[in-house]
This record gives structure tokens, C-alpha cells and sequence, in this order.
């Protein structure tokens, strides 16, 4: 394609095992922010196609819009990776290039919709400078089209190059001095020779709260600062050979209030991230235990986006010389009150079993204790069970508060109900719990789940209607306790299309 693109946005990549679903992620945030939703799915694939064959060496993913149709490249240093593949999917064409020392694996896509239609706005658009107000609006979904900190510089530079400036550097103010982060020219061959050139430049002599100038040889420098919420978050410099007309800096402190702006809600969304993925982390066992006779298997998947806090969790600890305890439950919602609640359930259960308080015991005081949270409080079901090993094979005595009913698998591949329903956490005062006691045999398994899996819908139907739990299980006669909560995480995911909306947790025991 010897065109022009309108439009440029490039990441690079680090190989490893993250690197195709990291590349197939970058993809899917440049088509939705182009808004080009009718080749998401195919793009992605491409994407991911073209990254399964790089070599073990750092890569980079660009993405071109031309109008009519958008081309992705993979560059990688030109390295011997034997014979390129054709995406799986259907493109216009593809191909591989060479430039320099770099090998260029490339694919394009045809836009739905009239090609003439859409290269024409194209060049409508694209005739009218920078005095069009859809540059802004192009400019505010691109930046409002990412949470990922990392990408937002990439993502101010690739906006104002060219349209505003033959270059964009983005400092930002973590550290001191300022830090260079991302660097893009309009001609790629010059970026090095560039990045040389602004190690002498005098980053420091820019005023931190209005727009200045900068001096560099051959370029005159435009210093916008980027602020938000009365912080300085760093400083966006656009380099030209020729004079910054005035409507082209209003343009530029423009964009650089909205890039300031994106760029500080994705660095609170990626702190709340990790503050929230601390916080669960703290609410699953610290280690898992060693227990004679047992083998276990447990999975655990969070439904919510990255600042929710799942409502699941399960726990498998030792409570005597010769006893353990398991439990696995779910706080009704997300987020930080049914943290408090999770926290408060699995902090009790440990204490209590420490004490010698039997199962049923321990739930009765759990209640208590919830309901002592007055408005905080939240309804929890928990299935929590007391596991002794014995000579042939283990004791289990269980309580289910509400919680989705534990399955037994015998060898034979028969599959029982275990448990007798009682009152959910965190609802009447006066409510008194009873243990079931049951025996695993060599080879039996004992299952447990939360409403994720049971409740798993696909149209009208859920994946527990007429026992289709204990058919799954059934199906899982002779396999290890992993293998049977990854069969059952399998089939719920495999049981609708849609993504689940529900947290799941799955808890495997069984008898050596």
C-alpha cells in the first residue's frame, strides 16, 4: 500500500507467553477507538496470529488506517524465523516486507461499508488542517479509548503526528528529572537520530504551568504541560521545522488538558487495579496445605472488571494435629463491603477452628458476627467442612449455609447429593446449624462450587437445570482432583458464549 495512513498507532512488545494476548488487547483498544467495530474480531485474530510466530526477541505492532481498509505490521529485527504464515482468518492481502535490519510481517483489512464513501470523508476531513473540530473528537476517543497508562503516551504522540507537529515527545513526571516515555516522528528513520538530540535538550527550562518554547537545533520546540487536577503529570513537546501558528498551539493546549486528563484517570484506575488485586490476593489462602490422604484441587476466577473485588473465595487450612477445615462461599455482591464481609467470614473460621469450635458451631458464630456489622452486613452463603483422615480414606463433617449443594463422585461414576440446605449467613438471629457427616472411600470426590458455575446461563436455561452439575461431574469418574475442577470450569465456560458475569470457585476433594 503506497497511500498515506491518516491515522498511526504502534506498541511494542516484549516475547514471552503474555505477548500474543498483549498484542490481540492493543488491537482491540485501536479498533474500538477507530471505531471500527464491523473487523474487531477478525483484527484481533490476525494480531494474535502474527505474534505467535516472532522469535524471541522484543517486537512491535503497528496499526494504519487508510480510509478504506486498516493494516497491521509486525516488526521484529530481521531474524531467521523460517517460512511466514498466512493469518487464519480471510484478509485482503498479506505479505512480508524488509527494512533495513527489521522484517515487516504485514496483513490489511477491508473496511465494511462503501470504500469510496469512507476514503472520501477520509480526504474531506484530512483537507481541512487543524481548524476541524473532528480532529478533537477524534483526538478525545483515542485518548478516552484506553485505561492502560502505558499506552495513553503512545497514544498523545500518534495524535498530534502529524497534524500538528513533524514530532511528539511525552515526559512524564514520576520521577526527577522528567522522564522521556515515548517518542514518534512522522518519518520513522529519524526517531533515533531524534531521542540522541533530546538528551541535550534542556527538558527543565519548559514552564511546568503554561505553554512554552524550547530550543533544539533544526526543530522549534512547543512545550505544552500536562495538567490534571491542579497536578503536573509531565510535559508533551512538539517539534516542527517551521513556526507554530497560533491556532495550531490553541489545538495543542487543547489536546494536552484532554491527554493530561486520560492520562491521570488511567494511572487512579490502574492504582485502584492493583490495589484491588492486593486485596483479593488477601482474601485467598496464603499457602495450601499438605493433608494426609487428600488430594485437592481448587480454581478461583473473578468475574468483575479490574477495580471490583470478586464476592467468592475458598479456603483449605489445618485446625488440629489431625484435622482440617475447608470453606467455600460467596458475599451477595462486589467490591469493598463484600471484601469487609469475606474478610471477616475467613479471618472467624480460622480463629474459631484454632479454638476447637466444630463446624456448625463456627457458622452459628459467623452469623452472629455478621449480623453485628448492622448496615454493613452482608448475606453470605458457605459450605464449610471439618476433614479427618481415616484408614480407609477420610471423615468429612460439612455444613451448607445456604450455598449450592456439595456433589459425592464414586469410581462407578455415581453422583449424590451430600448436604442438607440450612439458612444462608447473615439473615435471622435465631438460627441453629447441624453438621452432616459423610465418608469419602479411596478414589471418592467430593465437589463443591458457588453460584458461578451453578448458575451459569445460556438463553433460558442454567447449567444446574435437571442435575446438570451432577452430569458433568459424572463424567469426570477416574480423574484427578485438578483435572476435575478444571473439567468443571471447562464446561461452564463452554456451557454459554458470553463471557460469565458471575464470580466462580471451585473446591475438589478426593480420597487417595
Amino acid at each position: 500500500m503506497t497511500a498515506s495512513p491518516h491515522a498511526v498507532l504502534a506498541a511494542t512488545f516484549a516475547p514471552g507467553e503474555t505477548a500474543v494476548t498483549a498484542a490481540m488487547r492493543f488491537t482491540r483498544e485501536v479498533m474500538t477507538a477507530w471505531a471500527t467495530g464491523g473487523v474487531l474480531h477478525t483484527a484481533e485474530q490476525v494480531a494474535g496470529d502474527l505474534a505467535e510466530q516472532v522469535a524471541d526477541e522484543p517486537f512491535e505492532v503497528i496499526w494504519k488506517h487508510f480510509g478504506d481498509a486498516v493494516q497491521v505490521e509486525l516488526r521484529q529485527r530481521n531474524l531467521s524465523q523460517g517460512d511466514p504464515k498466512p493469518p487464519s482468518v480471510n484478509v485482503e492481502e498479506w505479505g512480508v516486507t524488509f527494512a533495513g535490519d527489521s522484517r515487516v510481517h504485514w496483513a490489511r483489512l477491508t473496511l465494511p461499508g462503501s470504500a469510496d464513501r469512507v476514503a472520501a470523508e477520509w480526504l474531506e476531513e484530512s483537507s481541512r488542517g487543524p481548524h476541524w473540530l473532528g480532529f478533537l473528537a477524534d483526538a478525545s476517543d483515542l485518548l478516552a479509548g484506553t485505561l492502560d497508562p502505558d499506552m495513553v503516551p503512545a497514544i498523545i504522540a500518534q495524535v498530534v503526528v502529524p497534524r500538528l507537529a513533524s514530532w511528539c515527545a511525552v515526559y512524564t513526571a514520576d520521577s526527577a528529572p522528567l522522564r522521556l516515555v515515548y517518542l514518534w516522528h512522522a518519518d520513522e528513520a529519524r526517531i533515533d537520530g531524534l531521542r540522541e538530540q533530546l538528551t541535550d535538550m534542556d527538558i527543565s527550562a519548559a514552564d511546568t504551568r503554561v505553554t512554552s518554547t524550547i530550543h533544539l537545533p533544526e526543530s522549534q520546540v512547543l512545550a505544552v504541560p500536562l495538567m490534571a487536577r491542579g497536578r503536573s503529570l509531565g510535559m508533551m513537546c512538539l517539534g516542527r521545522p517551521d513556526r507554530f501558528p497560533d491556532e495550531v498551539i490553541q489545538f495543542a493546549e487543547d489536546i494536552g488538558r484532554r491527554a493530561a486528563l486520560a492520562m491521570d484517570n488511567a494511572r487512579l484506575y490502574a492504582q485502584q487495579a492493583a490495589a484491588n488485586r492486593a486485596l483479593q490476593r488477601s482474601l485467598l489462602p496464603p499457602n495450601e496445605p499438605e493433608v494426609p490422604g487428600l488430594d485437592y484441587g481448587v480454581i478461583y476466577e473473578p468475574a468483575g472488571e479490574a477495580n471490583e473485588v470478586g464476592g467468592d473465595f475458598y479456603d483449605l487450612f489445618k485446625a488440629g494435629d489431625d484435622s482440617w477445615r475447608f470453606a467455600i462461599g460467596d458475599v451477595c455482591g462486589t467490591g469493598p463491603e463484600a471484601a469487609a464481609v469475606t474478610g471477616l467470614a475467613r479471618h472467624t473460621l480460622r480463629l474459631l477452628a484454632r479454638e476447637g469450635y466444630g463446624v456448625a458451631a463456627v457458622l452459628g458464630r459467623l452469623n452472629q458476627a455478621i449480623l453485628e456489622e448492622g448496615e454493613r452486613a452482608r448475606f453470605l452463603t458457605l459450605l464449610h467442612g471439618d476433614i479427618t483422615p481415616a484408614a480407609d480414606g477420610l471423615e468429612i463433617r460439612l455444613v451448607s449455609a445456604g450455598h449450592p449443594e456439595a456433589l459425592r463422585l464414586k469410581p462407578s461414576g455415581v453422583v449424590e447429593a451430600v448436604t442438607t440446605p440450612q439458612s444462608l449467613l447473615g439473615v435471622f438471629h435465631e438460627v441453629v446449624f447441624e453438621a452432616d457427616t459423610i465418608h469419602l472411600d479411596h478414589g471418592d470426590v467430593l465437589l463443591a462450587v458457588t453460584d458461578g458455575v451453578t448458575e451459569r446461563r445460556s438463553g433460558g436455561r442454567l447449567l444446574d437445570d435437571d442435575g446438570g452439575l451432577a452430569k458433568l461431574l459424572a463424567e469426570c469418574a477416574g480423574l484427578s482432583a485438578r483435572a476435575v475442577a478444571e473439567r468443571i470450569r471447562r464446561g461452564a465456560a463452554e456451557f454459554a458464549l458470553e463471557p460469565s458475569a458471575d464470580d466462580l470457585a471451585i473446591v475438589v476433594l478426593r480420597a487417595r
